[in-house]
């Protein structure tokens, strides 16, 4: 196994940071490997907002429900799903861009995903931590506010980057079996193996060294799909011009 898969299979969230600056050479060197993902025809569809102001540090840890660590972390960066950057080349061209295609979201937001993951992995290579806060979706309008986000923007999630002040255990994952399936979508064998994994998880959680519970994956899956989340998601996304058709 080579040591790229072992890192990528120890990874943790990390929600507490060393108050130790982020070199910038290091940072620029991070976020250009971001930048060398894999993208759609090119488009380049995202956006990174380095927040460096202490003022919008808070106003968006407001936002994220109070997580101390957007505001306390090195490093924020809130990562933006952007078609205003290209949608303007039409303008060069005398030509209209069309707008609100659902592939085109698409794009911007499989886009964005795949830097902030390339850079994920440039972090944790370099002995940082980093934490994803989806929370910004509470209230993306807000969000957007802050950041002075134009039409064709909209913020993803944000990243905390950091070096770790905690060693926490790794959650286990599904079992690969459920992930992958060979030619079909077969989940017939899947029901006993999420039995088993739902036994595994509910051990770590009981055993991790931070906020101990009882809970099963299932339950929380049933929990959450059976429940409204961030409703207001699509309203917003078709007021920044997305998901119109």
């Amino acid at each position: 196994m080579t040591s790229v898969i072992e890192l990528l299979r120890s990874h943790r969230s990390i929600r507490s940071f060393k108050d130790e600056k982020i070199s910038e050479e290091l940072l620029m060197g991070i976020l250009s490997a971001g930048q060398a993902a894999a993208t759609s025809s090119l488009i380049q569809a995202s956006s990174i907002i380095r927040v460096t102001d202490p003022k919008l540090r808070e106003e968006l840890c407001e936002v994220g429900g109070g997580q101390a660590y957007i505001k306390d972390a090195p490093e924020f960066l809130v990562f933006c799903a952007d078609l205003n950057r290209a949608s303007r080349c039409c303008e060069m061209y005398d030509e209209t861009p069309i707008r609100g295609l659902t592939e085109h979201f698409i794009i911007a937001t499989v886009d964005v995903a795949l830097v902030a993951q390339n850079i994920v992995i440039a972090s944790e290579s370099s002995g940082l931590g980093i934490c994803y806060i989806g929370a910004l979706r509470n209230n993306p309008a807000k969000v957007c506010e802050i950041l002075r986000l134009p039409e064709n923007v909209y913020p993803v999630f944000g990243l905390c980057i950091g070096f770790p002040a905690q060693n926490p255990e790794i959650k286990p994952r599904l079992p690969l079996e459920v992930l992958v399936k060979e030619n079909f979508y077969d989940a017939m064998s899947e029901d006993d193996l999420i039995k088993k994994y739902d036994n595994e998880l509910n051990r770590y959680y009981e055993s991790r060294s931070l906020n101990n519970k009882v809970s099963v994956w299932s339950e929380q899956m049933s929990d959450k799909l059976s429940k409204e989340s961030r409703a207001h998601m699509k309203e917003f996304l078709n007021k920044r011009g997305f998901l119109l058709r």
